[in-house]
């Protein structure tokens, strides 16, 4: 555990406290007391040690430009802060302390191990500098969302991670998770990577892309449900309210399990709708360019053919109608696509994709419902225990931080209300994702061939600005003759 403020004075990091450190860790005897009169200039000491020295605020290590390994394990620091100076630092511990948040290491980007075990950490974020790091120890902290952890595959030098005693490593799916989404580690928890669990893990992360893909992700089960109590800060202290067992009792949470669960089965069953309406429509798209690609290369050498010995009068005319000819063979083809195009997205859209949306919207509609009568079940009784305890009624015992949120009606109701907000916000967020990658979906197809059309009148204005070139030369030639 942290350790706590009143063991033994806070300390802040001062001159006297690096000097004795300095000395402490440079040579001894004789060499020792020579350091000690003539002095240790800051810049050349390299590892430092500030360990079990109960100190409150990092500060003043500004001097240690040339620090490559640092200690400050074992203290009550509760913000990381003071250490941009520190440009060619590898080994940074800032184990049993108390901090909350990771911030103040964008400058250390030679950092290569870091450990901020045994803190209060809540969410692993501001290291995307550290790009360098191999080794990272986060356990015995509060991390709670699994999938916070994905934000680790930037660091592709990544070998070793620590996240035990994190409350995410009791999910279930946790170590086939890691092994998914980072698979480029050797050492997860102090133990050797499982190659077994690679495997599997690669086999998990198909299905997780294909889910992806069918923006099902996550649904298969109590995820969503469970995501909602996550981050929710008020429910573990209204928890606490008379009568509250009876009420997340009622709470259908099995029912909102299998609204997501039906939801699931459809989004896969549209899924493979989508897939055979692609694969159909990129069949006909891929007929419909090489017969335009073919017809144009017969043309060009019909073109060249024709124009062998060609006066030059006539070979500038034939130029401009072969641009003519070219741009309205790629006018026809790109007509063709859009009926085509048309064809799909009247399909995705009118079948498929409205359809898809309508389901969607009306699942979310059933999950607020839900999540609606059981905030106005839990703020009547709220409000019932309030006026219990103002009228000298209420006996039971309840912790004290619980009983704060009753000193009047406004704390309450918005202990209540922020817990309401943060349920509706998952489930806004995830309805607001399907959506999206819904729309992504169906724009991709147009956008691709908007790219392809753009190419290929890119490459008929190449060959036509290259003929004319060499009429010109033929021109400026004949002038010289």
């Amino acid at each position: 555990m942290s350790r706590l403020y009143d063991t033994i004075e806070p300390n802040v990091i001062d001159e006297k406290m690096l000097q004795k450190a300095v000395e402490e860790q440079g040579p001894q005897e004789e060499l020792g007391q020579l350091a000690k009169r003539e002095g240790i200039d800051y810049k050349d000491v390299i590892e430092l040690q500030l360990d079990f020295r109960n100190i409150l605020k990092i500060d003043n290590l500004w001097q240690f430009v040339n620090l490559t390994k640092l200690q400050l394990d074992n203290n009550i620091i509760e913000k990381i802060e003071a250490l941009d100076s520190l440009v060619h630092l590898i080994w940074l511990d800032l184990s049993f302390n108390n901090i909350e948040v990771i911030e103040g290491l964008e400058a250390l980007v030679q950092l290569q191990d870091l450990s901020l075990y045994n803190n209060r950490i809540s969410k692993i974020e501001n290291l995307d500098t550290l790009q360098e790091l191999q080794v990272f120890s986060i356990g015995n902290n509060n991390l709670t969302a699994l999938e916070n952890v994905v934000y680790l595959r930037k660091f592709k030098n990544l070998r070793t991670l620590n996240l035990t005693g994190n409350p995410v490593c009791e999910n279930e799916q946790y170590s086939l998770f890691i092994a998914a989404h980072l698979p480029d580690l050797v050492y997860l928890d102090f133990r050797l990577v499982d190659q077994n669990t690679v495997s599997t893990s690669t086999t998990h992360t198909f299905q997780s892309n294909h889910l992806a893909a069918a923006y099902v992700e996550y649904l298969n089960g109590s995820f969503l449900f469970e995501s909602m109590y996550a981050e929710d800060t008020e429910a573990a202290r209204l928890a606490y309210l008379p009568g509250m067992a009876d009420l997340l009792e009622t709470y259908p949470s099995s029912k909102f399990v299998l609204i997501c669960e039906n939801l699931f089965a459809y989004g896969l069953q549209q899924h493979e709708m989508r897939q055979a309406e692609v694969s159909t429509f990129f069949e006909c798209l891929q007929e419909a360019v090489q017969d335009s690609q073919q017809q144009g290369t017969k043309i060009i050498l019909d073109f060249e053919s024709d124009n062998q010995g060609s006066k030059l009068i006539k070979y500038n005319e034939d130029i401009s109608q072969l641009s003519d000819t070219l741009m309205t063979l790629e006018m026809q083809t790109v007509d063709q696509l859009e009926v085509r195009q048309g064809d799909i997205s009247a399909k995705g859209r009118s079948n498929a994709t409205v359809l898809c949306f309508l389901t969607f919207f009306h699942t979310m509609a059933q999950c607020r419902d839900l999540e609606n009568h059981h905030h106005e079940k839990l703020m009547e009784n709220a409000i019932n225990t309030l006026e219990k305890i103002v009228k000298s009624e209420f006996d039971e015992e309840m912790p004290d931080d619980v009983r704060l949120l009753f000193v009047d009606k406004d704390t309450i109701v918005n202990a209540v209300n922020a817990s309401h907000d943060i349920h509706l916000l998952k489930i806004d967020n995830r309805e607001d994702d399907i959506i999206t990658k819904a729309n992504s979906w169906s724009s991709s197809v147009h956008k691709n061939e908007i790219s392809r059309n753009r190419n290929r009148v890119r490459e008929v204005n190449q060959y036509i600005d290259h003929l004319q070139e060499e009429l010109d030369n033929m021109e400026s030639l004949e002038q010289m003759e």
